[in-house]
């Protein structure tokens, strides 16, 4: 796509706003100048690229603080081992407090003065709890007053830590040691004044690379024009992108959405301006900000991260021990489709998994397709006179899906996840429906939202991807239990298809 423009990496500004927020003509013009001559992409290469996102992207905020806060509260440990279990109880319940007063949550803007109403009350909180509870099983005042003493010394040296933490944190950031590739998605007064507060300020961790908006913005608004929402997976690819700051686009939030949940578009980190200011709507902890305009980090829109560990680590744990434990199962299932339909047991069928790979599902076989046109192609065998009695038992009660579990050990899917379709199905519904493609943000699954709720067969595709969607939304690990156990129940009732 030729004619996009980047901004180049000088700093000129003069810092100067304008009444009611829009740019004043210096600041417009310098932007102007900086971008509107669009640059061929093969000269935008060097100025686009971080000189250190790619080695520092795996950081998150929760590493760099959360090792010095623990070894902090157990510092009383090296002047005295009488007091072992407190200390870990109370360091314990310190981190959990933090964790979910948002104290471990990656910030724009970062500042020890901020953090410590909310240190300093959970430290008490925690700190509290535990000495009750020392209190009701020691009534020896001496050992109690120890106790208090040894957490009144971690919570200074936690406190001490988290300032140095901070110290480094924008040290690096200053020295541009830890950048992040940034685009701007909105180009009226708010995203020009981003775009100049994070060209000027580097502590705030992100380097402004381009903007982008709906294309109807295209020359009239504040900030020229990296390209329009449609370009927004080439400039993510081209720019080495890691974040997105969502400001002030000019489109509707269905189509907006359309564009983040894309591939690319989905791995960045999310950030956004809150819409109601004044609301003071923020999630937990203390609000973020850059410069004066609020910003929030938005959830994970794809699993990544330790949510993505958690899902992986307990999909591995239940394909093992699923195997062990229905291996005879697998070996009668195996057996009766040989007798069924002589050699060949197992069915491959290509299938679309997690950001559009494709990958080989493993099934028993409850039929042979005339050949692999129909096989790819047909979107129902449920009343096929080929289908005999045992493959039909076999996909009531879902059993020919069993093998399935050799692609979860392997990583081609989840337990619990979208339903995995064929490449010429999956083309046809992402074009019919647009809410059909994102469902492949997250890896596919043996089991779903959608298929424990009534949706198989010939169901609607919408339903389908509006249930999936929902599940990615609001994944957790006590959701997957539930679909599992629901999907017990429905292979108990014969349920399949």
């Amino acid at each position: 796509m030729p004619g996009y423009a980047v901004m180049a990496p000088q700093e000129t500004m003069d810092g100067q706003g304008s009444p009611a927020g829009f740019p004043s003509a210096p600041l417009r013009n310098e932007l102007e100048g900086s971008t509107r001559a669009g640059l061929d992409t093969t000269a935008v290469l060097p100025y686009a690229r971080s000189r250190t996102s790619s080695r520092t992207q795996w950081l998150r905020a929760w590493m760099m603080t959360a090792p010095v806060d623990v070894v902090a509260l157990l510092a009383p440990l090296l002047l005295s081992q009488n007091y072992w279990r407190g200390t870990l109880a109370n360091a314990a319940l310190t981190v959990a407090f933090f964790a979910a007063g948002g104290l471990y949550r990656p910030r724009r803007h970062v500042s020890i003065l901020d953090e410590l109403p909310s240190l300093f009350g959970r430290l008490l909180a925690s700190a509290a709890v535990v000495a009750i509870i020392a209190a009701e099983r020691h009534s020896s005042v001496e050992y109690v007053g120890g106790f208090i003493r040894g957490v009144a010394l971690s919570a200074v040296l936690v406190i001490v830590g988290r300032a140095a933490s901070r110290a480094f944190t924008i040290l690096v950031r200053k020295r541009r040691w830890a950048e992040h590739n940034a685009i701007i998605v909105g180009n009226g007064p708010i995203g020009l004044e981003l775009a100049r507060l994070l060209r000027r300020y580097p502590q705030y961790g992100l380097r402004f690379v381009g903007c982008v908006d709906a294309a109807s913005r295209q020359g009239t608004g504040a900030l020229p024009l990296s390209g329009t929402l449609d370009d927004l997976e080439h400039l993510v690819r081209l720019l080495e992108c890691e974040v997105l700051v969502i400001a002030d686009p000019h489109c509707h939030e269905s189509a907006l959405m359309d564009t983040l949940l894309r591939p690319r578009s989905s791995q960045c980190d999310l950030w956004a301006v809150p819409r109601l200011w004044g609301s003071r709507s923020h999630q937990g902890g203390y609000p973020d900000h850059i410069g004066a305009i609020p910003i929030v980090k938005i959830g994970d829109i794809s699993f990544s991260g330790p949510r993505w560990a958690i899902k992986r680590a307990s999909d591995m744990l239940f394909a093992a021990i699923a195997l062990i434990a229905l291996s005879p199962v697998l070996l009668l299932c195996a057996i009766a489709t040989f007798i069924d339909g002589g050699p060949g047991i197992f069915f491959h069928q290509e299938r679309i998994g997690r950001h559009g790979r494709p990958f080989k599902v493993i099934k028993f076989r409850s039929m042979r397709p005339v050949n692999e046109q129909e096989s790819q192609t047909n979107w129902s065998i449920a009343h096929d006179k080929r289908v005999g009695p045992i493959g039909r038992f076999m996909r009531r009660t879902s059993l020919d899906e069993l093998p399935q579990l050799w692609n979860i050990l392997r990583g081609d899917m989840s337990v619990v996840g979208p339903r995995p379709e064929r490449p010429y199905f999956v083309e046809k519904f992402s074009a019919e429906y647009p809410d059909y493609a994102s469902r492949h943000r997250v890896p596919v699954g043996l089991t779903g939202l959608a298929q424990v709720s009534g949706l198989r067969g010939d169901t609607p595709i919408s339903d389908r991807a509006r249930f999936d969607n929902y599940y990615i939304e609001n994944w957790s690990l006590w959701l997957d239990v539930k679909v599992v156990l629901r999907t017990v129940a429905e292979v108990f009732r014969g349920g399949g298809r």
